[in-house]
């Protein structure tokens, strides 16, 4: 059995500030219990994933019946995100607070109740607040359905455990735009947020019927409001930054600075008062562990890597190949096969194969992906688009459940709970980074190359004066055949920028294959007393 799946049982850690008492030890789950309990909890992780990307392609429609520019309607998405960041590494803190079952049924509940409110939202602006309340119950859901997973299986079966865990969390953000485009088309935008509701109903209810009495212990901490405070400034901040920084120039605007300087400020504080205080909100010293930080910065990269291109694709397919919405999810929806076949061998492969391995697999083939779409240009059709979209499902599938087995090793059970907010949140930051900066270098990008393209673009270059004469000749105007030129010149352009970063892409994958190495791996079976501890401490 590896060393990471035994650390889950009970590797040693430092032993910060606020440990709670003993854990109650709890057996695993079996037979129908363990998989309804696996079913529920997946269809939490499934409602909560899918919110935060279906709402993506129906922002048009909102805004229009909203009466907001499309700009405006983007809040609808930035809301979400910030307040879902804010919460998701409190997780640990509100675990010890209040029970992990308890937590999860309650955020569960709460989830439910804001998408019902949401939908409901008779302006733009209360849709945006339920938006924000909606995004600040969703932040402890994935992390504790992971913890609650964990502790459904036995120990030699939590690769297993986590890959059923992966499959929703990697499936949602492909369904996401695919469903959100049909509601969009056939029905009114609330049902983007309805649809929570029975599935959020079921989930809570099967959840609390089956883990109510594996209630983790709690006790009372201290309230860590200074470094609350600071959390969300700069967390809060730091969203609204990416998510508008492209829009608005980047450091070319002063609001975009001053943000960018509160930012700064605001984290070298929390860093600070977190470091040194003796209840924290958020437990830092994780970061302390050599296989937490280096699973957590490994998955972070490159989930903020593979999310960017994955944004800039979809974008290109729309903007300047003339696909519509629904076609360009079509496109991306074949990542998913694989994903899902591949994901429950990958959890049983983990139980005798070095999950770095298999992670460095995963990397390879991430960079083929990249490789294969760095050979596109305006001609390529659908059949070529579609082929290393299908295979970057096995990528997919082999570097979510390994990385996050590596992170969680060396990890004491109590602070599973912890440890995997954290760890989601430092990812959820990536993805927003990777998001702006693809964008913003796929827009720098086509703005160079539509500069050198028009460098040949003149009169008196023969392509030039051809081209002018032949669109003349069938009836347009000169101004008109100068717009269809430059309409020509952007969609090279564009499409060279795209090919830019898949190339950038591919090499950024072969580095990171490195990075998974940094991390430590051993064979070794864990003590009976040891497993014990495991399974209470992951309920």
């Amino acid at each position: 059995m590896s060393d990471i799946q035994d650390s889950i049982a009970a590797a040693p850690a430092a032993q910060p500030a606020g440990k709670p008492p003993a854990p109650k030890v709890y057996p695993p789950l079996e037979g129908s219990k363990r998989l309804l309990g696996a079913i529920a909890l997946s269809a939490a992780v499934f409602m909560n994933v899918l919110d935060s990307s279906i709402a993506n392609v129906s922002i048009p429609t909102i805004s229009g019946n909203l009466g907001v520019s499309t700009s405006q309607g983007t809040w609808v998405i930035t809301s979400f995100a910030v307040a879902n960041a804010i919460t998701g590494p409190l997780t640990g803190w509100l675990t010890q607070r209040f029970g992990q079952v308890r937590l999860f049924v309650i955020s569960t509940l709460l989830f439910v109740l804001t998408s019902w409110l949401c939908g409901f939202s008779p302006t733009f602006e209360a849709l945006v607040a339920f938006r924000v309340l909606q995004g600040a119950v969703a932040g402890p859901m994935i992390p504790l359905s992971q913890t609650l997973m964990l502790g459904s299986f036995p120990r030699e079966k939590s690769g297993m455990a986590l890959a059923i865990w992966a499959m929703t969390t990697l499936v949602a953000p492909v369904a996401g735009p695919l469903l959100g485009g049909w509601i969009s088309d056939n029905y009114t935008w609330p049902w983007i947020f309805y649809v929570n509701i029975p599935v959020g109903l079921l989930a809570a209810w099967i959840s609390w019927s089956i883990y109510k009495d594996r209630e983790s212990v709690t006790h009372k901490l201290p309230i860590d409001k200074i470094g609350l405070a600071l959390l969300v400034v700069w967390v809060g901040t730091l969203q609204v930054l990416l998510d508008k920084g492209n829009e608005l120039g980047w450091f070319q605007n002063s609001t975009i600075v001053i943000m960018a300087v509160v930012v700064a400020v605001a984290f070298v504080f929390f860093l600070i008062w977190e470091l040194t205080d003796a209840h924290p909100v958020i437990d830092l010293r994780l970061f302390k562990v050599r296989n937490f930080i280096v699973g957590t910065l490994s998955l972070s990269l490159a989930y903020g890597v593979f999310f960017g291109t994955n944004v800039v694709l979809p974008l290109w397919l729309q903007s300047t190949m003339g696909y519509t919405a629904t076609y360009a999810g079509m496109v991306s929806a074949p990542v998913g096969i694989l994903a899902i076949l591949l994901t429950p061998v990958i959890g049983k492969m983990l139980t005798h194969v070095d999950p770095r391995r298999i992670v460095t697999v995963a990397f390879l083939i991430f960079a083929t992906v990249s490789w294969m779409r760095a050979g596109f240009n305006t001609e390529t059709d659908v059949r070529t688009l579609i082929i290393p979209t299908f295979i970057q499902g096995a990528a997919m599938s082999a570097f979510f459940v390994p990385l996050t087995m590596i992170t969680l090793s060396q990890i004491e059970p109590w602070r599973i709970p912890a440890a995997a907010g954290l760890s989601n949140f430092v990812r959820l930051v990536a993805a927003g980074f990777g998001t702006s900066i693809t964008t913003t270098l796929w827009d720098n990008r086509a703005t160079m190359h539509h500069a050198r393209l028009t460098e040949v673009a003149t009169p008196g270059q023969p392509a030039f004066d051809h081209a002018m004469t032949l669109l003349q000749h069938d009836g347009l105007s000169h101004t008109q055949s100068l717009g269809m030129l430059d309409n020509l010149i952007n969609l090279q352009a564009f499409t060279m920028s795209a090919t830019d970063l898949f190339m950038a892409t591919a090499v950024i994958f072969l580095l990171l294959t490195g990075t998974v190495w940094l991390s430590t791996y051993k064979r070794a079976q864990s003590s009976r007393g040891g497993a014990a501890e495991a399974a209470a401490g992951a309920h």
